[in-house]
């Protein structure tokens, strides 16, 4: 397929790219630009694309292709959290949009990037299915709420959405995010030895890797329309409902030598949830995840050391919050986040 991948100079899209080319598709990127300087190690291969902020999408960007991997977001809780109104504004209205124009252009089948944050604090001690109710505790949860029920009503016989709940990513990226637990805590370990959790360490997470998520949406695409037409699914593995406390275990064993320091200072964690994933397996048969938490954590340590990963790089580059701040005290881009 001709595939347009909004978000292609992000974590996920530096990742997600090179496993569309692999499997035959034709990419073509979209992105504003905003980290694509956040590289760590060798530059990524681009596909090449469209510099555009989302807010600025025609319908001239969606003309051409035969479906849409829309990645493209403000991509944390604490980013959000600080201007809830362009979250709603990027995130929420900019997608919606995206998604009309590529229904009014033709594209046939349209694979958002949600996330399993929209289960919020989930209550009891089960899985939660894709049927479970929506509790988003954030803006960044509540505006991926919002996209699923606005592009769900666009769904039609011309027109297939689907809908990836992706677990919280980890692993390497040349786009690295430090600001995500597992690469955090990773990184945190790398710099001082320390692998330091500001929580109690007992809220639960579901974890993916970046490769995982990237072979989940190429399978998808690849999927008989029928089998995901309209669907929202969880994307991850339940071998990876781990406790935050259980992941700062596995980075302490991944890298020797670290301690481990659980502090509780940040209170209590409302994002607490275990789930399910068993339906994208049975919608798409021979899907599974490849990464367990421990080598991902293995992976990192290894990338962090190859290419000297310094403590102002994980602090600053690598945040997403910290880098948007910089480029913001630089005249770089304006108070709405785009660039000048």
């Amino acid at each position: 397929m001709r595939v347009l991948l909004t978000g292609h100079k992000g974590y996920l899209g530096t990742v997600m790219a090179p496993v569309l080319a692999e499997a035959g598709h034709e990419v073509t990127g979209l992105d504003s630009g905003l980290f694509d300087a956040c590289v760590l190690g060798p530059p990524p291969q681009d596909p090449g694309g469209h510099e555009v902020d989302l807010r600025d999408v025609t319908a001239a960007h969606v003309s051409d292709v035969d479906a849409v991997i829309h990645l493209a977001a403000l991509s944390n809780d604490p980013l959000g959290s600080l201007a809830p109104e362009l979250t709603y504004d990027i995130n929420h209205h900019a997608s919606v949009r995206l998604a009309r124009l590529a229904k009014e252009a033709g594209v046939r089948r349209f694979l958002y990037a949600s996330t399993c944050s929209v289960y919020g604090a989930s209550s009891g001690d089960g899985l939660v299915d894709e049927d479970a109710p929506l509790r988003p505790v954030t803006p960044y949860a509540e505006s991926k709420v919002r996209v699923e029920d606005d592009v769900q009503e666009l769904a039609d016989a011309d027109f297939s959405p689907v809908f990836m709940r992706n677990a919280t990513a980890f692993g390497f990226s040349p786009r690295l995010r430090a600001d995500i637990v597992l690469n955090n805590l990773t990184a945190h370990a790398h710099v001082s030895g320390e692998v330091l959790v500001l929580s109690d360490g007992t809220p639960w997470r579901p974890l993916v890797h970046a490769k995982d998520i990237a072979r989940a949406f190429t399978a998808a695409l690849a999927a008989p329309e029928k089998a995901v037409h309209g669907k929202a699914f969880n994307i991850g593995t339940e071998r990876n409902n781990v406790t935050v406390a259980e992941i700062a275990e596995q980075v302490v064993e991944a890298v020797p030598g670290s301690i481990l320091r659980i502090t509780g200072e940040s209170g209590p964690d409302p994002r607490s949830y275990r789930v399910d994933f068993a339906r994208f397996r049975a919608a798409v048969p021979g899907f599974d995840c490849d990464w367990s938490v421990k080598d991902g954590a293995i992976e990192l340590i290894h990338a962090y050391r190859r290419h000297d990963l310094t403590e102002r790089d994980f602090h600053q580059r690598f945040t997403r919050l910290n880098t948007l701040t910089a480029r913001s005290q630089a005249g770089e881009i304006d108070e709405t986040l785009r660039r000048r």
